[in-house]
């Protein structure tokens, strides 16, 4: 079965790859774990993932090597330390190299401890299989073996990519970052393109290594795109709201770290004069810096599909965190753990269940209408919208219906620089017109 490939704008593969982080199981991820990690080629030969063309008579496809080391760029993010620009960013940053200083190689490979490199492990195989997997100490001789199920593999250390929550901290853990490893404001500075993440779209953008058949389901299950999206955005606002309390203030304690910050608040042509307020900022005033809630807004969005109270109430909360932001850490990080306890309480109702067609229709509108009437002004915001109108189409079935006004739509998110939010919301309109007549 034949996953459906949704469009992914350009700007989001100027990105880094991804390393690795969170394990549901035995608590342990892919880069921290105790486990070792054996290397690529442990996998690589034709007997095992590396079989030029898939193989009809296994689960498996069998040509999983192939498909990460010609298609995958996650087997050229090593690679990508050695280019000019990395080359100037470490040089801005003081580094002796980028593909030496752990600050590059712990998103750009594979970069566990010496003592858990096993002897075919080489770091500039980049972000290869057990970076996403975890170290196959344990499982690689048992993982292919005739009757082991994969929930033994699991218990062995395999790691649950499957899964939504597993999945998401992986990824976040390098396109937005941990308390161990977070792409600060002066990394930026240093030349480093922003960070844009959202998880379904990013999955279904990878060139696929697995099928998603029957016996994929027998042994792994399914989870819908629509509740991959959502996970992927309740976990990116979770996280964020986590890493103010190991982040929020830079060494000297009297700057914030700006990268928690909408980029574009600042970073805009100076006779671009405009300004508005959302409903979740209300209380800024001009000239306040504004937090990136793009996860947050679209959160909002989402419990309000099946949690009406709970979304209220962590409308409210997001205001709050945006008039604490401008007063004191304190005071942030206060509402920041209240917005974490209301997050809390609503996983079960967002995740717990997959989303049926009444309510995919209703959360589609529910973003249009908001981009239509200008809620997601700035830019980061509008697209994480168009994103998740994008996976509500193709979760309806419905994106060659209307692919003209979609094109039209992405195009409205052509360039960061020159982006207008009164022509987003105009096409946003158009297209709530069309699709809600």
């Amino acid at each position: 079965m034949k996953k459906t490939i949704l469009k992914l704008p350009a700007f989001i593969f100027s990105l880094a790859c991804i390393a690795a982080s969170g394990h549901a199981l035995a608590e342990e991820n892919p880069i921290t774990g105790k486990d070792k990690h054996m290397g690529v080629a442990t996998c690589a030969s034709s007997v095992c993932h590396g079989k030029p063309a898939p193989d009809a008579n296994s689960y498996a496809l069998l040509n999983e090597y192939r498909t990460w080391s010609r298609e995958d760029l996650h087997s050229k993010a090593y690679k990508i330390l050695f280019n000019a620009e990395s080359k100037r960013m470490a040089k801005n940053l003081g580094l002796a190299s980028a593909h030496t200083a752990d600050i590059c190689l712990d998103c750009h490979a594979d970069n566990v401890p010496q003592s858990q490199r096993g002897p075919k492990f080489v770091i500039r195989d980049g972000v290869g299989c057990e970076a996403c997997h975890g170290g196959s100490e344990k499982w690689l001789d048992s993982h292919y073996k005739k009757g082991v199920t994969h929930a033994e593999n699991l218990a062995a250390g395999m790691y649950p990519t499957e899964s939504p929550k597993p999945r998401a901290e992986m990824c976040l853990s390098c396109h937005l970052g941990t308390k161990d490893k977070f792409a600060t404001h002066r990394i930026m500075g240093a030349g480093h393109p922003r960070l844009a993440f959202e998880l379904e779209t990013f999955t279904a953008n990878q060139p696929a290594h697995y099928v998603v058949d029957q016996d994929y389901l027998e042994r792994k299950g399914q989870i819908e795109s629509v509740t991959m999206w959502v996970a992927g955005v309740y976990y990116t606002a979770k996280q964020t709201l986590e890493l103010y309390n190991s982040h929020l203030l830079t060494a000297n304690g009297m700057i914030p770290e700006l990268s928690f910050y909408d980029c574009h608040a600042c970073h805009h042509p100076m006779d671009k004069k405009t300004w508005r307020q959302t409903s979740i900022e209300v209380g800024l005033k001009p000239g306040d810096l504004r937090l990136n809630d793009a996860a947050l807004q679209m959160l909002v969005g989402i419990a309000y599909i099946r949690d009406q109270e709970g979304a209220q109430r962590l409308l409210q909360l997001s205001r709050d965190l945006h008039v604490a932001s401008r007063k004191d850490v304190n005071g942030l990080r206060s509402s920041a753990k209240a917005a974490l306890a209301q997050l809390a309480s609503m996983e079960g109702a967002l995740l717990d269940r997959n989303y049926n067609n009444n309510e995919i229709t209703s959360l589609r509108q529910r973003i249009l209408s908001k981009s239509a009437a200008g809620q997601y002004r700035d830019y980061t915001s509008a697209e994480q919208a168009f994103l998740g109108v994008e996976t509500l189409t193709l979760a309806l079935n419905q994106s060659e219906r209307y692919s003209a006004q979609m094109d039209s739509f992405y195009a409205s998110l052509a360039s960061e620089s020159a982006f207008q939010q009164g022509r987003f919301a105009s096409v946003a309109k158009n297209l709530l017109s069309t699709m809600y007549p």
